[in-house]
């Protein structure tokens, strides 16, 4: 069967279109609504403490649903609705109850939608990248246009400015479906708990839990970091273009570094490169060629890890099994790993500054490398659902 392509990259690109103007500046919208720092932490905290719950639920529901198609549309739905109320100002109270709703629905679809793609993908899990990486394109594209039109609207257009990005999430989940392999599977989660308790899927969730712990300090505290050592806004900008760039590159010429190399030597290869990574970042601040090439790993700690956990969950998680497998993954390396990540490299910040946060970024990710490469048991096999 063909690959609808287009159809797949559509929902990537709306997603993180949308995610695109929430990241960077739904913090802006917040302050511009007269809430202090501590309502605003409280607010954004929805954000990562949704992706704890969210997609494991979401794909458990979606395991045992004799239609699980109808659990994205009723999530694109969900988050398109509670994202409506942000149109007309609310108070703290107001803005609590629609986070939560908006934070949950919207960090539940992406896991399944995950699954949905690599059911089309049977036996070519390596094309992955190059429908991934519309969504790269849609979410560097919509941060440098909302900056654009923030600067000359005011933040509090932020709701409306993003709404029709929603609305086009929503869009492209009615011209999905699942592939034929996933329609046809039935007692999608019969096995799954069996296959999760394999020794190598507990190795690789422990792993990428710390490879998100040890993006802590990136994600928090990185153009802060660069400004004590005197860069400006427009550099920090710069970095950040050079990482999503080689990101995109990695995604849209990745599949032939896919073919070649297991998925397990590629996500070895970038929880070592993230090490490094954190190094030079953490020894080597004043220097911009230095910094320039940190964030080219950008294109093996992050696309490249990324891309082959896709490949490996295809694997570990066959079938139906494989949304609830998403929903796991997101949950415990993005949930737990980003909510870890950041109060970690908080309290070492507080405590010991900048550096020390980069070099226990770059401690964990070793750690994870580690546990890959040495604790991992025997490759995974296909278990018999009958």
């Amino acid at each position: 069967m063909s690959i609808p392509v287009a159809r797949l990259s559509s929902f990537y690109f709306a997603y993180y279109a949308a995610l695109g103007g929430f990241s960077p500046y739904w913090s802006l919208y917040l302050h511009k609504l007269g809430q202090d720092a501590t309502a605003i932490s409280i607010l954004m905290s929805l954000w990562y403490a949704t992706r704890v719950v969210a997609p494991s639920l979401w794909g458990y529901a979606v395991a045992r649903s004799p239609r699980p198609i109808r659990w994205l549309h009723l999530g694109c739905a969900l988050t398109f609705a509670s994202f409506l109320a942000f149109v007309r100002p609310l108070d703290f109270a107001g803005l609590f109850a629609a986070m939560c709703v908006f934070c949950f629905a919207y960090n539940a679809v992406m896991p399944q939608f995950e699954a949905l793609t690599l059911s089309h993908l049977t036996g070519q899990s390596e094309r992955y990248g190059s429908i991934r990486m519309w969504g790269s394109i849609g979410f560097i594209a919509v941060v440098g246009v909302l900056g654009v039109l923030l600067d000359r609207f005011g933040a509090d257009r932020l709701p409306l400015l993003m709404l029709p990005l929603f609305a086009g999430l929503l869009a492209t989940s009615f011209v999905n479906d699942y592939g034929g392999e996933q329609r046809r599977r039935e007692n999608a989660d019969a096995s799954f708990y069996a296959y999760l308790k394999r020794r190598e899927v507990a190795a690789f969730l422990v792993s990428a839990l710390l490879m998100q712990i040890s993006f802590g300090s990136f994600y928090t505290f990185f153009a802060i970091y660069l400004g004590e050592h005197g860069y400006g806004a427009g550099a920090v900008g710069a970095f950040w273009t050079i990482g999503v760039g080689f990101e995109i590159a990695v995604f849209f010429f990745g599949a032939p570094l896919l073919t070649r190399w297991d998925a397990r030597h590629v996500v070895a290869a970038a929880l070592v490169c993230a090490c490094l990574r954190w190094l030079v970042t953490a020894l080597f601040p004043d220097s911009v060629a230095l910094i320039a090439f940190a964030q080219m790993l950008h294109a093996i700690t992050f696309a490249g890890f990324f891309a082959g956990s896709m490949q490996l969950l295809a694997e570990f998680f066959p079938g139906r099994m494989n949304g609830h497998g998403q929903g796991v993954f997101y949950g415990f390396s993005s949930g737990i790993g980003g909510v870890s990540g950041a109060l970690l490299s908080g309290l070492i910040w507080k405590h010991g500054g900048g550096q020390a946060a980069f070099l226990a970024g770059a401690g964990v990710a070793a750690l994870g490398a580690a546990i890959w490469i040495f604790a991992r048991g025997p490759r995974a096999q296909a278990v018999s659902n009958g």
